[in-house]
């Protein structure tokens, strides 16, 4: 098969799965389930045929509007299907068809829920965080016994408790001496009432990170996610004149880079300074 043609079908599988993910995004915080109901519109509540469900075409077709009220359809819907498809083709281009390929495939699918629901809600949900931890760490187990199918290869598993415990580890320790010194120490009274800098869900997120990458590059993602989030923070103080920003986009986008480009990273950020 021409890789052009590889390429687009894994574009289109992507953007399946994309549609999918949008469901989770938007019934994840309702605490719904995203199994049933079948697909509806959030406004009129109809039932959406499957002809007005194909993802990024029907959004097209129906020109951001639903068929049955005529409200507009947002544009994240087209926009997770589009990123999680990029997201995929970009795998599948650097792992080809392989085992490593649906390892980061579903973690990905990981960070791109847990990044647009933390922008719309700024929550991280636990399905998401804590069940990524578990799903990282039995895919590393696995690992062990593909590696060696006559008897088990541990470091996998082993590295990936040791991320767990690194990435959760890390940004937790920070947000609490960071709140000692800010809080008890200077006395700065909390800004539009927070009492915490770093919020529990990206604690989890970075240790469910840790858990498919490993202690090295979640101790990348630590460091290169206030870089990619300065540029926004600043904006959005001298905007609107808040200080807060959800993290979880920032986290989830260094860690996508790490997965391509870590051992750049691992120079950058660790290796030079040890």
């Amino acid at each position: 098969m021409p890789e052009s043609l590889s390429r687009f079908f894994v574009f289109v599988f992507g953007s399946i799965v994309g549609s999918f993910l949008n469901v989770c995004i938007y019934r994840l915080p309702l605490e719904q389930s995203v199994i049933r109901p079948r697909s509806h519109c959030p406004l009129c509540k109809k039932t959406i045929p499957w002809y007005d469900n194909i993802p990024l075409l029907s959004y097209v077709f129906l020109r951001g509007r639903c068929r049955a009220c005529n409200g507009t359809i947002s544009i994240k819907y087209p926009l997770v299907e589009l990123v999680t498809a990029l997201c995929f083709v970009f795998l599948y281009a650097y792992f080809s068809v392989r085992f490593v390929f649906f390892y980061y495939a579903l973690f990905v699918c990981g960070l791109i829920v847990a990044s647009f629901v933390d922008i719309q809600h700024r929550i991280i949900p636990d399905e998401v965080s804590v069940g990524g931890i578990g799903v990282g760490l039995l895919l590393n187990a696995l690992r062990g016994l593909r590696v060696n199918p006559f008897g088990y290869n541990p470091d996998f598993l082993i590295n990936s408790l040791i991320g767990i415990a690194v990435g959760g580890g890390i940004i937790y320790l920070t947000g609490f001496l960071f709140d000692l010194v800010y809080f008890k120490i200077l006395k700065k009274p909390p800004i539009q009432g927070e009492t915490e800098s770093m919020g529990g869900g990206d604690v989890k997120l970075l240790a469910m990170i840790g858990a498919f990458l490993g202690w090295q590059k979640a101790v990348v993602v630590f460091f290169l996610a206030p870089i990619l989030g300065l540029g926004v923070g600043i904006f959005n103080l001298l905007t609107k004149k808040d200080h807060t920003i959800p993290y979880g986009p920032f986290l989830s986008l260094a860690a996508l880079l790490s997965i391509f480009w870590a051992d750049i990273l691992l120079y950058a950020f660790v290796w030079q300074w040890v």
